[in-house]
């Protein structure tokens, strides 16, 4: 009996690995698909998308980067990603504190509408935003990395004040005791113990601002010397010239576009995990 237990399990895990192993491998698929296709011409993409280049030339990397202006949009993407993420982090965590901390009717209501702003799709509040920038001066830079704090906050808000739920009172009690300020306590104390939820908040909102398309369209457009990188691949490949899809364009255009953001994610990949379950299981 203990013998045929034993095999069913191996037999399980065998299958178990199988089915994993199959999910990896059409998981990763397209990102082996987009690294092939960046080193090959137009025509051998067309003619065998899915098979190895011939010869393995940066000349179409390079060439797309130029034709992106990859290192002056890569500038402008930093900069909106992180002053974006910065305001994301601060805010929602020191929002999601107070309405821990002051446990009143409001604070829950608050909580709920942040919660309940998770369900609201952007294309609902589009053009009235839009509007609304547009008239108050703000259809800009400035304008677009407001747009990603405020769309950013509920989710940052959710996870943020399920951790801090965790934390005792009182480390900040003795903190104050001890002479410090609100701020001090707060940043000093609160805010280490709040790592792991904070790389989570970090990693899942650049990643999605990194590679944001609509909304820096909507607000930057075609605006010479802002765009951020989307937006040169989309106007590269607008005016390449060709007729149909410039693929040796695109494939290795998206290729560098994505590097920078796949390096962030390799190098904190092992918080996100921990800091999801940190911030949802402690609601």
């Amino acid at each position: 009996m203990h013998t045929t237990m034993s095999g069913r399990q191996k037999a399980g895990q065998v299958i178990a690995h199988i089915v994993m192993i199959l999910i990896a491998i059409y998981t990763l698929f397209p990102i082996v698909f987009l690294v092939f296709n960046s080193f090959k011409s137009n025509s051998e993409i067309v003619d065998s998308p899915v098979s190895l280049p011939t010869q393995w030339s940066f000349q179409y990397i390079i060439s797309a980067a130029q034709q992106i202006n990859f290192f002056k949009a890569i500038g402008i993407t930093f900069m909106i990603t992180f002053l974006s993420v910065l305001l994301l982090v601060v805010v929602s965590s020191l929002a999601a504190w107070v309405m821990v901390r002051s446990k009143s009717v409001l604070s829950r209501v608050m909580y709920l509408g942040f919660t309940a702003a998770m369900l609201v799709p952007f294309q609902a509040v589009m053009y009235p935003l839009l509007n609304i920038f547009e008239n108050i001066g703000l259809k800009n830079i400035p304008g677009l990395i407001i747009m990603y704090g405020g769309f950013g906050l509920s989710m940052s808000v959710f996870l943020y004040h399920g951790f801090i739920k965790s934390v005792p009172q009182s480390l900040e009690e003795a903190a104050i005791i001890d002479g410090a300020n609100i701020f001090q306590m707060f940043f000093q104390v609160v805010m280490p113990l709040l790592r792991s939820t904070t790389v989570t908040v970090i990693v899942t909102n650049a990643m999605w601002i990194w590679n944001d398309y609509l909304l820096p369209f909507l607000v930057i457009g075609n605006r010479e010397g802002a765009k951020t990188l989307t937006l040169e691949l989309y106007f590269a490949k607008l005016t390449s010239g060709q007729y149909g899809n410039p693929w040796e364009l695109i494939f290795p255009a998206v290729f560098v576009t994505i590097i920078p953001i796949i390096i962030l994610y390799i190098f904190l990949q092992r918080y996100i995990v921990s800091g999801v379950a940190d911030g949802a299981v402690k609601q």
